[in-house]
C-alpha cells in the first residue's frame, strides 16, 4: 500500500506514468494508459492465456491483445496470467484516477429528464441493437494503426462529465462532442467494418458504428447525412457521414465514443492534441 501511495504521489507530480506503474509479467509487453478511460494494447507469447479480474482478454493468433478501463473503474484490478501447463500468476494493474466535471441543473420540465413512455419500447429495442453490434470480436487489429480526429471544430462536451436534472443523477457522457456546422465531414478514426448505420435512433439520431477489432468499436451520433452502410469497409480518414444535430441535441455536433466491447473509453485519450 505505502508503495502504491507513493507512486500515485509521483504520477501527480509528473514523474511516473501509469504504465511505468504497471510492470508486464513475463512473456507480456505492453503500452497504453493505465488510467481510467484508458486503452492498453499488448502482445503475449505462444500460448498465454489473460484474464482481467473475470474477463477473458481474447489474445489473437498473433498474440496481440487489448483492453480498456471504464469511467469508474477501481484503483487496482487483477490481471491474470495462464500459461501451458496451467500455472496461473496474478498482477495487480494500478489504474489511476480521473477527474470529472458534475453539472447540476435544477427546474427543467419533467418531460426534458425523462423520456415519455410511448417510446421507451424504441429506446430499449434501439438499445439492444447498439449493445449486440458492440459484442463483436473479430479477427481484425485496425486500432493498432493509431487514431486521428473525426472532425474539426472546438470540443464542446468530454467524456465522465455528468448532470443532475432536478435532482436526478443522469448517465455521465461517455464521448467527445466536437462543435461544428450542419454538413461538416466525419471521417473515420482509424479503418474498420461498418457494423451500424441508422439514420433515425431516438437519442442519437443519425448514427453509425464501425468495427476496429478485437472488440474495439466507435459510434457516430446526431450525423446529418450517412455515407456508408453496413459491411463496408472504410479507411482511416475516410468520409463516412456530416456533422448534425439528430436525435436528443440542442446544436450541430458530433458525440464520438468509443468501447472495448461495453466498456466505455474515453476518445480523447487517444488522439493527438489537435486535429
Amino acid at each position: 500500500m505505502r508503495r502504491w501511495l507513493a507512486v500515485l504521489l509521483l504520477m501527480a507530480a509528473g514523474n511516473v506514468t501509469a504504465a511505468e506503474a504497471n510492470e508486464a509479467p513475463a512473456g507480456i509487453t505492453w503500452q497504453g494508459d493505465f488510467s481510467q478511460g484508458g486503452l492498453v494494447t499488448g502482445a503475449a507469447e505462444p500460448g498465454i492465456l489473460i484474464k482481467l479480474n473475470d474477463r477473458i482478454v481474447p489474445v489473437a493468433k498473433n498474440g496481440r491483445f487489448v483492453f480498456g478501463f471504464g469511467r469508474d473503474e477501481s484503483a487496482t484490478m487483477t490481471l491474470t496470467v495462464t500459461r501451458d501447463g496451467g500455472r496461473s500468476e496474478p498482477v495487480t494493474l494500478r489504474i489511476a484516477p480521473q477527474t470529472y466535471d458534475i453539472q447540476r441543473i435544477d427546474g427543467l420540465p419533467p418531460a426534458q429528464v425523462t423520456p415519455p413512455p410511448a417510446v421507451l419500447e424504441r429506446i430499449r429495442r434501439e438499445n439492444a441493437a447498439i449493445a449486440a453490434v458492440r459484442q463483436r470480436n473479430t479477427a481484425r487489429q485496425d486500432f493498432l494503426q493509431g487514431w486521428i480526429w473525426p472532425a474539426k471544430g472546438p470540443v464542446s462536451g468530454v467524456y465522465g462529465s455528468q448532470r443532475i436534472l432536478n435532482g436526478e443523477p443522469r448517465t455521465p457522457h461517455y464521448g467527445l462532442d466536437i462543435a461544428a456546422p450542419t454538413g461538416s465531414p466525419v471521417v473515420a478514426p482509424s479503418a474498420g467494418e461498418v457494423v451500424l448505420a441508422e439514420k433515425d435512433i431516438y437519442f442519437t439520431g443519425g448514427t453509425i458504428i464501425i468495427d476496429h477489432g478485437m472488440g474495439i468499436n466507435s459510434a457516430f451520433s446526431h450525423l446529418h447525412a450517412l455515407n456508408v452502410k453496413v459491411g463496408q469497409q472504410v479507411k482511416q480518414g475516410e468520409l463516412i457521414g456530416t456533422v448534425g444535430a439528430t436525435g436528443r441535441a440542442t446544436g450541430p455536433h458530433l458525440d464520438w465514443r468509443v468501447n472495448w466491447f461495453d466498456v466505455r473509453l474515453d476518445p480523447q485519450r487517444l488522439l493527438p492534441e489537435k486535429p
